[in-house]
């Protein structure tokens, strides 16, 4: 069985000195919506264009529904893409557009482009021209580009920029559905985390070309979440101490380091039952990281970067 739809091997890509893409490894499996975050400049782009075919790696290669290399590239009709802005007509209208796509590709599926129209929330706009349609339904027109030919994969590069808080939740309500009701997996980069964490279920942090992490939504919630840091001497037995204390919810996460995910106002009776079994408390403290503070402090950099 195949484990991962897409993966990359130590994919780079390379412009005069400069690695836009450095060794990136990423992994994805069926069904994912995998969130690719990393501030302007950070690779995302560059990386999207090279698991898109639109661009060549200078070095690595990536597997793509279990061929790798050249033989990945027979599989590329199966992935829809919308990078950078959409490519369309604006003096036609959205089902014009897509019909000009679907007869460009050799989708002859009946009821096809009405089908997107409805899926990307445009089935009411009629004749009306594309070039005065708003940002978002423009975004919008993109993604249902992408669908032309129902794609297994999709690949969207900063799908909600520029947009205003309604034109964000209703392309974030497109995605849900289409992964939900479509079992489509997608692939979006986005430098805003805190939007993407309401529906991405595994994310890729990319930084100066460089894959910093991946992790599941699980881990990042963890990670983000309040909770007490206990630094002490002894983790094994501070362990047993928690537990006589009634304390489950806790986690060992280096050699010298718990963190307790409940009861966040006792750290002194925590730090008394610890000493009172010989167990020295080295620190303790509460942290509550929002997953914008945790995303800026993994990069090592500031908000307005």
């Amino acid at each position: 069985m195949m484990e991962y739809l897409l993966s990359t091997n130590s994919l780079t890509k390379q412009y005069g000195r400069h690695k836009a893409v450095n060794s990136v490894n990423i992994h994805i499996r069926q069904g994912d919506i995998y969130g690719l975050i990393g501030r302007n400049g950070a690779g995302k782009t560059t990386l999207l264009r090279l698991i898109s075919g639109l661009a060549s790696p200078t070095e690595g290669d990536f597997t793509l529904f279990g061929a790798r290399g050249k033989e990945a590239c027979r599989y590329l009709s199966r992935v829809g893409t919308l990078i950078e802005s959409p490519g369309v007509y604006p003096n036609m209208s959205a089902a014009d557009n897509l019909r000009l796509k679907c007869l460009a590709m050799g989708v002859r599926r009946k009821n096809e482009v009405e089908e997107l129209l409805h899926i990307a929330g445009l089935a009411d706009t009629g004749k009306k021209k594309v070039k005065n349609f708003s940002l978002g339904m423009k975004q919008r027109l993109g993604i249902a580009l992408a669908l032309v030919g129902d794609p297994d994969l999709v690949v969207l590069d900063e799908p909600i920029n520029g947009l205003d808080p309604q034109g964000i939740a209703e392309i974030r309500d497109t995605l849900s559905c289409l992964n939900r009701e479509r079992n489509i997996t997608l692939i979006i980069s986005s430098h805003i985390l805190e939007e993407l964490s309401k529906i991405a279920t595994r994310y890729g942090i990319i930084h100066d070309g460089v894959l910093l992490q991946e992790l599941t939504r699980e881990e990042l919630l963890e990670r983000c979440s309040e909770r007490i840091e206990l630094k002490t001497d002894d983790t094994r037995k501070a362990c047993t101490v928690l537990e006589r204390m009634g304390i489950t919810r806790y986690k060992v996460v280096d050699p010298d380091t718990i963190h307790i995910f409940e009861r966040l106002g006792d750290s002194g009776e925590i730090t008394m039952a610890l000493a009172e079994n010989q167990i020295r408390t080295m620190g303790i403290t509460v942290k509550n990281e929002a997953l914008e503070d945790y995303y800026l402090n993994l990069t090592g950099g500031d908000r307005n970067a």
